[in-house]
């Protein structure tokens, strides 16, 4: 634990027990087809891998990639394993901030008071988060006794049981044929990862610049408070500032200029592997998913109106209508560049950071072509 004076900087505990609390109760189900829902989804998930290797062709013929475990889990244990990640990979921007307060007045005070604060406020955004989320690729995931991961440090496949179970029943789709389209969705995201070795530690280093730039002044973050605060009342936007929506989420609020050069770069990446997901999803899914494009409609029906107003108000605070975008823009990106250079052409983009695409050129995909096809072929 982080702590200030032998008060914890988060109280993750107390972040565990606050989403759970308030967590909502899944779907009624019995306890036998609880079960049976658990088997089949393992069954998918194993599938899924030859399926989705075979289609994306991203991992050579005769090379056995990272083995890592595809955990079956309720909200519960979808919170417990999130709260383990976000230890780990906010340890170093904690550290920054028990020094930073720790040499002010009062700082052993402020640390006890602000870990529960902060624990209560994280456990509730889960809480909230922990009933919509049908899979996750953990890519930065430590091992646990209840939570295993990869032997290196990282990764593990996250379904969520209570809400694939939700979502099928919502939207009255064939409960088999859904279940097996999430698994190849979340098993594209497994493919990634474990056929392109250097990805995770880039991703941790762009993260890590991305804390490393976070500016943990009290006064400061209280005066882009104050400005979001005039935003979402209908104030004007900083010059140069525009967006969709008006107001700003909570992650663009605390960004430095600095924090949002590494946010393009992030973003291009989060759209490539969200979109590389969606593409592969549907490319597969008319050989072994029968009703896909029932699925497929109804699904993005679902992803473009939202629960409620609520919900969507909480989608735009929390940067998650950003998400939304990466979906559709980074599909249309991965189609564009197969179809004008096929897909081994593509699978460039796995050679280096190099050949990653930019935020620019996620929205112009020709771009890409030209710097990565045929500046090497000429």
């Amino acid at each position: 634990m982080t702590r200030i004076g032998g008060a914890e900087m988060v109280d993750w505990n107390l972040a565990v027990a606050t989403a759970t609390r308030f967590v909502r109760p899944g779907p009624e189900i019995s306890r036998e087809e609880a079960r049976a829902v658990v088997a089949e989804l393992r069954r998918h998930a194993k599938a899924s891998e030859e399926h989705v290797r075979s289609y994306t062709r991203m991992i050579p013929e005769g090379h056995e990639p990272e083995d890592t475990p595809v955990l079956v889990v309720d909200r519960a244990g979808w919170i417990r394993a999130n709260v383990a990640g976000f230890r780990a990979l906010l340890g170093p921007l904690l550290d920054k901030m028990r020094d930073r307060r720790g040499n002010g007045p009062g700082g052993a005070v402020l640390g006890a008071v602000g870990g529960k604060v902060t624990g209560v406020e994280l456990g509730m955004l889960l809480s909230f988060l922990s009933s919509r989320i049908l899979g996750q690729y953990e890519t930065f995931a430590p091992a646990g006794r209840e939570l295993p991961a990869s032997a290196n440090g990282g990764g593990r496949l996250l379904l969520v049981a209570p809400n694939i179970v939700h979502v099928e029943r919502e939207l009255d789709v064939d409960p088999h044929d859904f279940r097996l389209w999430v698994a190849l969705h979340e098993e594209t995201h497994r493919t990634q990862f474990t056929g392109v070795p250097w990805l995770r530690d880039h991703l941790r280093g762009e993260i890590q610049t991305f804390l490393d730039e976070t500016d943990v002044d009290p006064m400061t973050v209280l005066e882009r408070l104050r400005e979001a605060a005039q935003t979402f009342a209908g104030g004007s936007r900083p010059e140069g500032e525009t967006g969709e929506g008006g107001g700003r989420s909570l992650v663009e609020i605390v960004q430095t200029p600095a924090q949002r050069e590494v946010l393009g770069r992030l973003t291009a990446v989060m759209s490539l592997l969200e979109g590389h997901a969606d593409f592969v999803m549907d490319g597969v899914g008319p050989e072994v998913v029968g009703s896909v494009t029932e699925i497929r409609e109804k699904f993005q029906e679902r992803r473009a109106r939202g629960a409620s107003r609520l919900d969507l108000a909480l989608r735009k605070l929390l940067g998650l209508d950003a998400k939304l975008r990466q979906y559709r823009d980074g599909e249309k990106f991965v189609r564009a560049v197969v179809q004008e250079v096929g897909m081994d052409g593509f699978n460039r983009v796995w050679t280096s950071p190099n050949t990653l695409p930019t935020k620019a050129e996620i929205a112009a995909p020709g771009d890409w072509v030209a710097r990565v096809h045929r500046k090497a072929d000429s």
